[in-house]
């Protein structure tokens, strides 16, 4: 299957952690259908972490949920993409944030935090 190169360029970003770009990357071809619920949920999963890095803590912890809640519908692998394991990874994520709403930047990306490589299995 052919992705479209936003896609894959996404996958390159997150994995370099380049979360804002992420963003910025999947929308570009979410606008073109925004019913895409899969594109939505990673989104959604890169802008959580954005969050997080900025110490927004509760916008992370909203935008985690509804990217599993999005994210759900798919899988286990959609777009050859290991859904269920980013589906793992965000439910990781929300389990390591802690219980307020917003802590300073610095503490933010000090924090040890899960980590994920995403990869596309092409077989």
């Amino acid at each position: 299957m052919r992705y479209p190169g936003q896609y894959l360029q996404f996958i390159e970003k997150f994995n370099e952690g380049e979360y804002y770009e992420c963003h910025d990357l999947l929308e570009e071809i979410w606008m073109e259908n925004k019913s895409d619920k899969f594109l939505q949920g990673l989104l959604q999963m890169a802008v959580g972490l954005y969050h997080r890095e900025y110490g927004n803590i509760k916008g992370a912890r909203w935008m985690f949920g509804n990217a599993r809640k999005y994210l759900n519908r798919f899988g286990p692998v959609h777009w050859g993409l290991d859904v269920a394991g980013v589906v793992g990874y965000i439910e990781a994520c929300e389990s390591a944030l802690p219980d307020v709403d917003v802590i300073p930047p610095g503490e933010a990306k000090a924090m040890v935090f899960p980590s994920l490589r995403l990869r596309i299995d092409t077989s």
